[in-house]
């Protein structure tokens, strides 16, 4: 995250402020150096040449030292880059570092990434502090050149000595803008370098896109299906492997079991969040690779555990399932998300402030607000991955009911790890590493002794010993 902030924000500003002050001073001094030039060529073209040969030769070192600090200025790029996510990661995580006592782990961590960036900072003024020494060097050997040349066309009367002190003066003023040059060199590489960057970033293809003539889907009309699918995160650490499922429309199927065993990578590949790398995933026979990205998700809504929002107010928040909406729609979104007594208690109502991530907002006030942007999009197939886990057990109660009249007509998954929540899903999945293990309704699965009746049993102890 760091690396893409500094790339669109300090690269980019860096990019453009650098280049365009550097513009305007290469425009002043080129044209200032042609007419110098001139000058030169009209007074002696015999000394010109041996003035512009050390004078351009001048430059030559340029070209070595652009080598040697390139890599150097990607060092430092990166640097800067660990020092914004140092950053960020420390303002998101404040809680944690004042609850752990980690303040001094942090400026010690912090400390090192800027003694790093300093160092990074005197190997660069190492390898270009030569630059302008030695630029001074070879021109003041070229003046000398000419004086000495100079001398010699005075005395064997092939130029005037008006002709040479116009010369010599020409001379010494053309020296600023070519020192300029070597001054401003180091600013206008980093400047190129940011802008690659930023380039680079702008031309990189998204690991999940569209094919070439997608298919375009209204809804989904028979069934979806998992077809041997395999996916992992890291290259041979499988999460799904071999996985076959069928979903049929219109019923609501509940993914449950252990922690890790792959529920919420499931329910996520179905709107691509993520590309499996074996089998295929199928929608009305189709392969969801194969379908029109921005019509598969705008058929799905997903209510996550840990549900994201932007800073604005609690209507802009909600209005993201839908944009092209009535006041009767937004407010029985509101009504069925248990919302309305809560925002009955703000004195601005919808159009409080909720602040960065809905920091102002508790966790299951958040999820309420979520579950709202659902019941606004009036999704087609509906994920709820552990949708009310941060909720008390009376708004959990309204809430279930609420989606419950919701999933009448649509396809809905749910990820649950409260059990007692997904009784009535027509079917109930239950995963772990080795794939699906048991499937069936309520009842059937507790007839059959196996994985579903040891969790059910599992959370109906803790809950009795509560």
């Amino acid at each position: 995250s760091g690396d893409v902030i500094m790339r669109f924000s300090t690269c980019a500003e860096s990019a453009c402020s650098g280049l365009l002050a550097n513009l305007k001073l290469f425009t002043t001094r080129i044209f200032s150096s042609l007419s110098l030039i001139a000058v030169l060529l009209w007074n002696s073209w015999q000394l010109s040449i041996v003035a512009l040969i050390f004078m351009f030769g001048a430059l030559l070192p340029l070209a070595s030292v652009r080598k040697r600090i390139k890599s150097l200025m990607k060092r430092q790029i990166g640097g800067q880059s660990a020092i914004t996510t140092h950053y960020n990661e420390t303002f998101a995580g404040n809680r944690i570092i004042a609850s752990y006592n980690l303040q001094e782990r942090e400026e010690a961590r912090f400390g090192k990434d800027l003694r790093d960036m300093f160092k990074i900072q005197i190997k660069m003024v190492q390898k270009t502090g030569v630059l302008s020494p030695l630029i001074h060097f070879i021109v003041s050997l070229g003046i000398a050149g000419a004086i000495w040349l100079g001398s010699y066309l005075i005395v064997t009367h092939q130029i005037t000595s008006g002709n040479f002190v116009s010369f010599i003066a020409a001379l010494l003023m053309l020296y600023t803008p070519i020192k300029g040059l070597g001054n401003s060199f180091t600013s206008v590489q980093m400047s190129f370098l940011m802008m690659d960057q930023v380039f680079a970033t702008l031309a990189s293809i998204p690991a999940i896109r569209n094919i070439d003539n997608p298919v375009r889907i209204d809804g989904v009309r028979k069934n979806i299906e998992y077809n041997r699918v395999g996916f992992e995160y890291v290259k041979n650490r499988p999460v799904l492997k071999d996985v076959s499922a069928k979903l049929e429309i219109g019923k609501m199927y509940a993914f449950v079991g252990n922690s890790g065993g792959g529920k919420s990578t499931f329910v996520s590949l179905l709107p691509r969040f993520y590309d499996i790398q074996h089998g295929e995933i199928l929608i009305d026979g189709v392969n969801v690779k194969n379908i029109d990205l921005h019509d598969l998700r705008e058929n799905i809504a997903v209510v996550f555990q840990d549900n994201f929002l932007f800073n604005g107010t609690i209507r802009d928040n909600i209005l993201l399932g839908k944009m092209d909406y009535t006041d009767e729609q937004l407010n029985e979104a509101v009504k069925d998300a248990c919302l309305t007594d809560f925002i009955a208690t703000l004195d601005k109502g919808l159009d409080t402030e909720i602040g960065e991530r809905g920091v102002l907002l508790s966790g299951g006030q958040k999820q309420r607000v979520a579950i709202a942007r659902v019941f606004l999009k009036n999704p087609k197939l509906l994920i709820l991955d552990e949708a009310t886990s941060a909720l008390d057990n009376a708004t959990e109660m309204q809430i279930q009911s609420a989606l419950e009249e919701l999933a009448r007509g649509r396809t809905v998954i749910v990820v649950a790890h409260r059990l007692s929540t997904v009784k009535n899903a027509h079917e109930i999945v239950v995963i772990d590493s080795r794939g699906i293990v048991e499937q069936g309704t309520h009842e059937e699965l507790m007839a059959k002794d196996g994985e579903y009746k040891k969790l059910y049993s599992y959370q109906f102890r803790e809950t009795a010993a509560v």
